[in-house]
């Protein structure tokens, strides 16, 4: 019997082990042209970044003539004869990496004018509109120029006086400003150095990774400013609760009376601003968590690059420090506030909750003293009220008693009523009083 080791398989096997296969690099071989585009879709929309994402891929791919993967496909890779396009989706943006590979090196400006992007129907790059959040050219040279030389032809290609770049690993060299040229795009220079394709492949990929994930990383830095404002304000607000709290502490502390009134009006103030804080944090956290996040990929991907320093000219390490650390320490920042401001309201709550406990516990207490003072008050009319039930009922029963005593007089049993009625006076009071008295211990041991 032969086992077909397939079918037992856990359900997610399969899946899970291509998963780490699912997304390979580029081959490229110097010279090679790159673009890239990293889409961020409108979380607005309802088909959710999948859904526009794969519509704009479908439209690119209907251009040409070619199949688009199907929805649930995450990676796309494909030659279109004139350029490649390698296509991911992440979880809030979708990127598009097109490589062109050319005959001969050109010169590194006219190699920005050629960039595979020319190959692009223009309606297609239309629907971009408002969507892009990072783009970028990216030229692999293979100049055998002295790195001095290679530096003064650079001068051509960015606008910017402010260079960064570094010696790579393998002997490459990496050049860039981090800026947006007039065209619209930043660029990179990578000059290959002893690399192989899969090799130079990695650099591109973890150069264009360290842009977009820097690009989606400063994407919390307007929600902090925004930010920024609104917790001044609840902050001053509760500082003047918490005053308005050690004031009416004092005043009670005078011997004041107080009816609670203050703590709930306190109370409500400091439940607004809970609820504000609240709103505030579900409006922020998950792009300061986002940000973080991608902070973390930008600094993983530059310790890969493996950067040695080149006289006079700072590290891309180095340009990040200084530019987009601080962006990410005032992320973080406000982000600590924010939850910090938020605890603090929460204890003031409590606090206050606790004393508006107090107060309605001094308040039930007084209640329940005036109760007790109305059932004493109501025991002894009950007391009195009983006194005169003895004197009453004893009338009538002795007058009942007469009313005998005078027919059996004239019958000629008895002599003198009156002497009955004064006799029974005592006996009939004193029996009325112990049976009064008798039925109140019944009731109260029922």
């Amino acid at each position: 019997m032969t086992i077909v080791y397939s079918s037992l398989n856990h359900a997610l096997r399969v899946p899970l082990a291509a998963e780490i296969h699912s997304r390979p690099f580029l081959k490229l071989d110097a010279p090679e042209l790159v673009s890239h585009f990293a889409v961020y879709a409108d979380p607005d929309q309802q088909t959710g970044n999948a859904g526009a994402q794969h519509a704009l891929l479908a439209g690119l791919c209907a251009h040409f003539g070619v199949a688009a993967p199907g929805a649930d496909a995450s990676y796309f890779f494909h030659d279109f004869g004139r350029f490649r396009l390698k296509w991911e989706l992440h979880t809030e943006f979708a990127t598009y990496t097109f490589a062109e590979h050319v005959e001969h090196s050109p010169p590194l400006a006219q190699s920005f004018e050629s960039m595979p992007i020319r190959h692009l129907p223009q309606q297609w790059l239309l629907g971009l509109y408002g969507k892009l959040m990072v783009a970028a050219h990216v030229a692999l040279d293979r100049s055998a120029a002295s790195s001095e030389v290679f530096a003064k032809a650079l001068q051509s290609v960015f606008e910017s006086a402010g260079l960064a770049g570094s010696q790579l690993q393998h002997g490459g060299e990496l050049w860039t400003d981090f800026v947006i040229q007039s065209d619209g795009f930043s660029r990179f220079v990578i000059r290959e150095g002893a690399m192989r394709q899969q090799q130079a492949g990695r650099l591109v990929q973890r150069v264009l990774e360290i842009e977009t994930y820097r690009m989606m990383a400063m994407l919390g830095l307007p929600y902090a400013r925004q930010a920024t404002p609104a917790l001044n304000a609840i902050e001053g607000q509760l500082v003047t609760l918490a005053a308005a709290m050690v004031q009416s502490d004092g005043a009670a502390g005078d011997g004041m009376a107080t009816d609670g009134a203050v703590e709930q009006a306190l109370l409500e103030q400091i439940t607004h601003l809970a609820a504000r804080i609240e709103k505030l944090s579900l409006e922020n956290s998950y792009r300061f968590a986002a940000s973080k996040a991608y902070f973390r990929l930008v600094n993983a991907r530059i310790e890969e690059l493996r950067e040695s320093r080149m006289e006079g000219i700072p590290m891309v390490q180095e340009f990040m420090d200084r530019r987009l650390r601080p962006a990410m320490d005032t992320c973080q920042a406000v982000a600590r506030r924010q939850e910090a401001l938020a605890r603090r309201i929460a204890n003031s709550n409590d606090l206050l909750r606790t004393r508006v406990g107090i107060v309605q516990e001094a308040q039930n207490r007084q209640i329940l003293q005036s109760l007790n003072a109305r059932a004493l008050q109501q025991l002894r009319l009950q007391q009195a009220v009983e006194g005169l039930s003895v004197a009453a009922i004893s009338y009538y029963v002795i007058g009942l008693a007469g009313y005998s005593a005078k027919g059996a007089k004239a019958m000629g049993w008895v002599g003198s009523p009156e002497l009955v009625m004064g006799i029974l006076v005592p006996f009939v009071a004193a029996a009325v009083w112990l049976s009064l008295r008798n039925m109140h211990k019944r009731l109260r041991k029922s």
